[in-house]
């Protein structure tokens, strides 16, 4: 997270994560503030597994009926489609049903006290592909009990609308950091934004630091959100091929790529590459830091160099 030195800082807790806002004018804040706070409030309304009033929740309980979606959701919906052909179905927002089954059905601080009971067992799940979407008519139709999960893009997605949107209107340099989606648009200050990158995401003090100068970037971890029954252990990076938590030598992946949406791709699906990820990163040129479970971190294209 970019150290909050001179600049206008916030933070505050929301879509069941931390959210930190740094404007370069420390004078406009409190008008970012509200605008990334009411795009939150938009999201969370739409794409939240855990409201039992939001929409996405609505669709699984419409019994396989084609609906007519928000134009919000449609926007993530196709965001989340294209990551899935793109991963060839590795980023998979069919998994949330899956989630369900392991535990994961609640704000994960609910979660770590309720004593979650993961059910372990390999499976074909629900997949994308049976999903029926018509963007321009705004329809979708899915499989009774079939519950989406957007966790992969949505928050990617949005840090990258918000951190342009607030530039845009304040005519400042913005970081937006959704969880570790970090999103930086307008002037950059000085020598950039000091990002400090850490190996365990449970315990954040930072490993190095970072000069990002554009686009995104991005952590995804198999440690931060993971939970316990008995000898039973879950994570919410779901490998849609079992339904069952990722297996990787990857605890931690960050990476920077001209979004922060692309920077979150090819961070989970690095994990779920497991050892082919440094292959698959290095092909697409991306900077990336990969931490593992045993063994040195890797670096790859130039990182920790100056990036964006």
């Amino acid at each position: 997270m970019a150290r909050a030195e001179t600049y206008g800082a916030t933070r505050w807790h929301a879509l069941g994560t931390d959210i930190h806002l740094l404007t370069a004018d420390a004078a406009a804040l409190a008008a970012a503030e509200r605008m990334l706070r009411g795009r939150l409030a938009e999201l969370d309304a739409v794409a939240s597994r855990f409201r039992p009033d939001s929409e996405v929740r609505g669709i699984a309980g419409s019994d396989g009926r084609t609906t007519t979606v928000s134009p919000l959701l449609a926007e993530l919906l196709t965001v989340a489609l294209d990551a899935a052909e793109e991963t060839r179905g590795l980023l998979d927002p069919a998994v949330g049903s899956a989630l369900v089954d392991l535990g994961y059905d609640r704000d994960f601080a609910d979660l770590a006290t309720a004593g979650a009971r993961p059910v372990l067992s390999a499976r074909r799940g629900f997949r994308w592909t049976d999903l029926r979407f018509d963007p321009h008519r705004r329809t979708l139709a899915t499989p009774p009990g079939l519950l989406l999960d957007l966790g992969a893009t949505a928050k990617a997605y949005a840090a990258d609308r918000a951190a342009h949107a607030i530039a845009a209107r304040t005519r400042t340099g913005v970081l937006v950091n959704l969880g570790g989606d970090i999103a930086v648009a307008g002037p950059v200050p000085g020598a950039g934004w000091p990002v400090g990158v850490c190996h365990e995401v449970r315990h954040p003090s930072a490993d190095e630091t970072v000069m990002v100068h554009g686009g995104g970037l991005a952590t995804s971890s198999t440690s931060a959100r993971r939970w316990r029954h008995g000898t039973a252990s879950a994570h919410h990076i779901v490998d849609p091929a079992t339904s069952l938590p990722a297996v990787s030598r990857w605890r931690t992946v960050t990476v920077h790529a001209d979004t922060c949406l692309a920077a979150n791709v090819a961070a989970t699906t690095a994990i779920l590459l497991d050892d082919r990820a440094l292959r698959w990163l290095t092909g697409r040129q991306l900077a990336a830091r990969l931490a593992s479970h045993r063994g040195p971190v890797v670096r790859l294209a130039g990182w920790p160099a100056e990036v964006g």
